[in-house]
């Protein structure tokens, strides 16, 4: 088959063929959706919403399919970040300098880089609008917007973080406060707090927790630091293999964990955290602290809360097998804007854009996905300074280990993998839109094994 920039040399021919096969197309399971359509500015083949790891990487992939010139990707920020390194950037055992790319260099060559936010959607129309006022018309959208940071919704906060004390690894801007903090503890309460919404990497608020103690085990401090773990949660983590192995560690550290306890305001100026208790409503406690460690509320962005692709809690509504939309055919989700029932991690991205990658590869030849998203997700649970329990599980919150050992056991191979070994893997690889996540390792690692 001819490559479509050969059939369709100019995007106002692209856009009215589109048109016409919209406009013919017979009724059917993979119909696109054939509302009237924007007198657009411009049109691609495919638009991608978001420039993280999810947008890079369905952008790589998908100028593969359809050739760069038919490829745009909506994304604002200058920069790009691999911010599961943060956990250890928090802990200074990496530099934030580290983190951090261009856009521009992340880009695949030759597609489109709209250098604006998503300030509307428009499935019905098949086209989005941008706080710049541009209108792009799409045939095939992909929605990779991310998650949104609700420091505010801690009274506060963000204002606070301007105090000592106090840090998150979560934001470029307040992730080095936490190692500054960790460096000037003195003696007291160092608290990790765990929001009541869902988060990007569900481990990370512990891991932090981790290295501090490890780091004031280091520094002599140890004795004069009381750690507190206050979770909204009511389990230290969702898949028991790994519960069970990090409640060992707890309790052999002397950790304290409060469950249901929920931030919801801190007072920097007096260093006291104020919690409530999710199981009796309207109770409050206030901790004093030495330092604090705060994972923010999040939330999908502004933008898709009010959209047509939103379901009721304001998540991109897709298919939880093929990411494709369940009410626009041509329109599909990945990674944290989702709301696939999986934690939010890069891992996860990685897994589902080789399965999207396949789901749009048939709706393009109208024919039904096959290849179907099981739920993979990994976290590396970060433990000390040299060690890790790689974390590896499918949507039924059982283990889907890549290796052929017990990976709830803390290993400093696993951690080499995660400080080193997944940074130069997304960098080269994931973004590049070559990796698919670990499945076929399993597959070979755990040959004739039962």
């Amino acid at each position: 088959m001819a490559p479509l920039a050969a059939v369709v040399p100019s995007p106002h021919t692209r856009l009215l063929a589109c048109f016409l096969r919209l406009g013919t197309q017979q009724g059917g399971p993979l119909q696109l959706h054939t509302g009237a359509s924007c007198a657009a500015k411009s049109h691609y083949e495919v638009l991608v919403l978001g420039g993280g790891s999810g947008g890079v990487t369905m952008a790589a992939r998908m100028k593969r399919r359809v050739g760069a010139e038919n490829v745009a990707i909506v994304e604002s920020s200058e920069r790009h970040f691999y911010q599961p390194i943060w956990t250890l950037v928090g802990a200074g055992a990496k530099q934030l300098s580290s983190s951090g790319r261009p856009t521009a260099s992340v880009v695949p060559s030759g597609v489109e880089w709209v250098k604006a936010r998503v300030a509307e959607l428009n499935p019905d129309k098949n086209c989005i609008h941008t706080d710049n006022g541009k209108e792009i018309s799409y045939k095939y959208l992909i929605v990779a917007l991310g998650i949104q940071l609700d420091y505010e919704k801690i009274k506060g906060l963000p204002e606070g973080f301007a105090y000592p004390k106090i840090g998150s690894n979560y934001s470029v801007r307040t992730v080095e406060k936490t190692w500054k903090a960790l460096q000037d503890f003195k003696e007291g309460n160092a608290i990790f707090t765990f929001p009541n919404t869902p988060v990007k990497c569900a481990g990370a608020p512990q891991k932090i927790m981790y290295l501090s103690e490890a780091y004031f085990r280091k520094t002599g401090k140890r004795s004069k630091a009381n750690i507190i773990f206050n979770t909204s949660l009511g389990t230290i983590f969702g898949v028991k293999k790994y519960a069970d192995a990090l409640q060992k560690i707890i309790q052999e550290r002397n950790i304290t964990v409060n469950y249901k306890q929920n931030l919801i305001e801190v007072r920097a100026d007096k260093q006291e955290a104020v919690f409530e208790n999710l199981d009796k409503p309207g109770e409050t406690q206030v901790i004093s602290y030495e330092m604090l460690h705060v994972t923010p509320p999040m939330s999908p962005p502004d933008v898709l809360k009010t959209s047509p692709l939103a379901d009721a809690a304001g998540w991109v509504d897709v298919d939880k097998e093929t990411l494709q939309h369940k009410k626009y055919p041509n329109v599909f989700g990945i990674g944290d804007c989702t709301n696939l029932p999986t934690s939010k991690t890069a891992a996860a991205v990685a897994a589902q854009s080789g399965i999207l990658d396949r789901t749009i590869s048939m709706i393009m030849k109208h024919r039904t996905p096959t290849r179907k998203y099981d739920g993979y997700t990994s976290c590396p649970l970060v433990t000390s300074y040299n060690r890790v329990i790689l974390a590896e599980f499918d949507y039924n919150a059982q283990p889907l280990e890549t290796f052929p050992f017990d990976q709830s056991k803390e290993r400093l191979s696993m951690y080499l993998m995660k400080a080193d070994m997944m940074p130069f893997l997304y960098w080269n690889m994931l973004l590049r839109g070559y990796w698919g996540g670990p499945a076929f390792l399993r597959k070979l690692f755990h040959l004739g094994m039962s």
